[in-house]
């Protein structure tokens, strides 16, 4: 089984994006994550973003896309048409349009309609907190990641690979607390004899 941290992941948002022309150039804006968010993943298992998760991250290159489609890149941290900030409510980003780009025109409208209203990032997560609850759900929070990109989606969505490999990780997790569990029972037991 490959470990969460070991492979890319997207997590959608719904947000509210604005447009808007800066200088004559259009704009689109919004937040890409929330923090302390809580994001059902499947039954039994969420996940939110800490405050902080994408500070180390923000001086990488990252681009905007139109659905993960990464060739529709809208803007790129090292072009400065996409500016990427973390604040208390989460991770905020402003997407510079190319006028002449007729694919970015189009999704520029679409936002301006609210026919697009949601988004989503991709990422790795280099650190995560794993809190196995006394319901049997398990919650994680994401407390470091790797950013790749932001997009601005018709339907952003869980990959079903992801939801299957935390699937799989949540019954060995909850096999190793039980394991644990035991062999700590048998010890105890083990000093009474």
């Amino acid at each position: 089984m490959q470990n969460r941290m070991q492979k890319r992941e997207v997590r959608p948002v719904l947000t509210e994006f604005t447009t808007r022309e800066e200088n004559g150039t259009p704009t689109i804006e919004g937040y890409f994550a929330v923090f302390n968010s809580i994001y059902e993943i499947a039954p039994g298992m969420t996940e939110s973003v800490a405050p902080g998760a994408f500070s180390k991250t923000l001086a990488g290159n990252i681009r905007a896309l139109t659905n993960h489609d990464t060739t529709l890149v809208l803007g790129r941290t090292k072009a400065h048409t996409l500016e990427l900030r973390e604040d208390e409510h989460g991770l905020w980003g402003k997407i510079s349009i190319n006028p002449k780009d007729a694919d970015a025109m189009n999704l520029y409208e679409r936002v301006k309609r609210g026919d697009v209203d949601q988004c989503s990032f991709g990422f790795d997560i280099v650190s995560e907190e794993t809190d196995f609850r006394d319901d049997g759900s398990v919650h994680w929070t994401i407390q470091d990641v790797m950013l790749y990109e932001v997009s601005c989606c018709t339907f952003p969505a869980y990959q079903e690979t992801n939801i299957s490999a935390r699937s799989d990780e949540r019954a060995i997790l909850q096999k190793r607390e039980l394991d644990a569990w035991k062999n700590n029972l048998e010890g105890r037991l083990n000093k009474w004899h």
